[in-house]
């Protein structure tokens, strides 16, 4: 069998293995230790697949596979069905989100999949986790739009089931917002696709990238803005990111780690895709740059206003978001190739902070700057994990966040534009913000003592006399298991340490990956080409 032939037959299996590993954790609901047996094996498996496309399209170019495709007789269109496409940017995607699935089910299967009472419907977290994971790669594989938006589905039906698990009233709060924001950006999403079918004919990405060239300015800048407004929504772009901070931080450890590293990013990877392949020639990038900017700043003042920690790395995450919506806007090799590897970066570490929370709450039982101290004394294994990632986020040279927003900063100054300088000192000054921020967290939480913390004493009071407080603290105060990490939580959280330390050890190789996958990007017409056959360019 031909090197091509392997990658075809391996392209869809990210989607169809945990498809199916979520139908077999269905039927083995009864059985816990079977369930994690099949997640696990699952999962691993995805991983395994992943790094086989990492390879194949590294190697090979855009992998194209037509899942259904009838042939059409007509010139420079494709078979009628589902195109899957991976190339260099897609496979990353795939392969960094493969690994931070695994990487937290394992934390989740160490915790007891569980933060709060027994009644929690524990045998439903596998298979709607398995499901979420199907919707991930879903999104990264599209081919066409209205796959894309399936995509998004499927990662909104199982984010609200795992968002609201266990249904206290605070989750089923939460998860409600959380379900009308989505909601309306899923609605404008389906609006710009019925836009863009009916300017085009087609929802094929590679046929709308020919086809759009045809069409008016005016015309393709309204349909670019509709989109736009979907995919930042999702993305958490301000003003579209007011909805993350509250939603967040209520849910379990484990699923607030992989909404944050994973779902954001998916709006990311849209952004990428419209602007670099259906709209491109820059005509929206001054509204990027100024979002990117807004969003940088409201974000990181938001995050140094905060006193419980998951809600700091809530406000972190959207002001990170907009490195890579910034190197995106930038529109050329080096920006592009610095918001690839930024992406990959931002997964791993913030997956990973997000875990590092879970920690503290298993080990202080709140999570809360005013009730925590002493934790580098009482736990210096949970000070250092808490640490690298931590500065990773804030981008202490070596580390890879610091090569990531090097790289950034360069592009603005190549570009040279007003808004790009501005980009590049809101930047830095995100960057700084960031450090104080974390910084914050190491002083309250883990240098100072204890018994100096304004509520230090409550950690240990029963639940009666917390009922005025943080529901997420009242669910640890009647619990046996506080002041003890399992290993199982530990392993995965320096493991996912370990991968992102490894993005600065093999930066170079890493970085030249994201180049090439750049390069792939901003060149369309090799897309174009590998999905509708030589000889078809926009």
């Amino acid at each position: 069998m031909s090197a091509q032939s392997i990658a075809a037959v391996l392209t869809p299996l990210p989607v169809l293995i945990p498809t199916l590993a979520a139908a077999a954790t269905l039927l083995a609901g009864r059985s816990a230790r079977l369930q994690r047996s099949i997640a696990v094996i699952a999962l691993s498996a995805v991983v395994a697949v992943c790094a086989a496309l990492v390879y194949y399209a590294d190697r090979l170019g855009t992998i194209v596979v037509h899942v259904g495709g009838w042939g059409s007789t007509e010139p420079g269109m494709g078979p009628l069905g589902i195109s899957l496409v991976a190339d260099r940017l897609s496979a990353l995607m795939l392969l960094v989100s493969a690994i931070v699935l695994l990487g937290v089910v394992f934390y989740a299967i160490g915790q007891g999949i569980r933060d709060g009472d027994e009644r929690q419907p524990v045998s439903i977290f596998l298979p709607t986790y398995l499901v979420l994971s199907a919707g991930v790669c879903t999104a990264f594989l599209a081919g066409d739009l209205f796959n894309l938006f399936v995509g998004f589905e499927v990662l909104l039906s199982a984010s609200f089931v795992l968002l609201t698990i266990g249904a206290s009233a605070e989750r089923v709060r939460a998860g409600i917002a959380y379900v009308m924001v989505s909601m309306v950006s899923s609605l404008i999403f389906l609006a710009g696709i019925a836009l863009v079918y009916a300017t085009t004919g087609t929802l094929n990405m590679a046929e709308v990238a020919v086809r759009l060239d045809d069409v008016p300015d005016g015309t393709r800048n309204a349909l670019f803005a509709v989109l736009l407004v979907a995919f930042g929504i999702k993305a958490a772009v301000f003003p579209l990111s007011a909805w993350l901070p509250d939603s967040y931080p209520t849910a379990p450890a484990p699923v607030t780690a992989v909404f944050a590293g994973l779902l954001t990013k998916v709006g990311v990877y849209a952004i990428i895709r419209a602007h670099s392949l259906l709209f491109p020639g820059g005509s929206m990038d001054g509204v990027l740059l100024v979002a990117a900017l807004l969003t940088m700043l409201v974000g990181i003042l938001g995050a140094i206003a905060q006193s419980d920690i998951k809600r700091l790395l809530s406000f972190t995450l959207v002001s990170h978001i907009v490195y890579m919506v910034f190197g995106v806007a930038l529109s050329n090799d080096l920006g592009m190739s610095g918001a690839i590897y930024y992406v990959a970066h931002h997964i791993v570490v913030q997956t990973t902070l997000f875990l590092v929370v879970g920690l503290i709450e298993r080990q202080a039982g709140a999570s809360t700057l005013q009730r925590l101290g002493g934790l580098a004394a009482a736990s210096p294994l949970l000070a250092f994990v808490f640490l690298v990632p931590a500065l990773n986020l804030g981008g202490i040279p070596p580390f890879s966040g610091f090569i990531g927003k090097v790289a950034l900063l360069e592009a603005g100054t190549r570009d040279g534009s007003v808004l790009a300088w501005l980009l590049v000192g809101g930047g830095v000054l995100t960057s700084l913000l960031t450090l104080y921020a974390v910084a914050r967290v190491w002083t309250k939480a883990f240098w100072r003592a204890r018994a100096d913390a304004p509520q230090g004493d409550l950690s240990a009071a029963t639940p009666s006399a917390l009922l005025d407080d943080a529901e997420a603290d009242v669910s640890f105060a009647d619990r046996d298991d506080v002041g003890r990490m399992p290993v199982g939580m530990v392993l995965p959280t320096a493991a996912l340490i370990a991968v992102g330390l490894a993005l600065t050890v093999w930066a170079g190789p890493i970085f030249g990956y994201s180049e090439r996958a750049a390069d792939q990007v901003l060149d369309r017409g090799q897309y174009v080409s590998a999905v509708l056959g030589p000889g078809v360019t926009p």
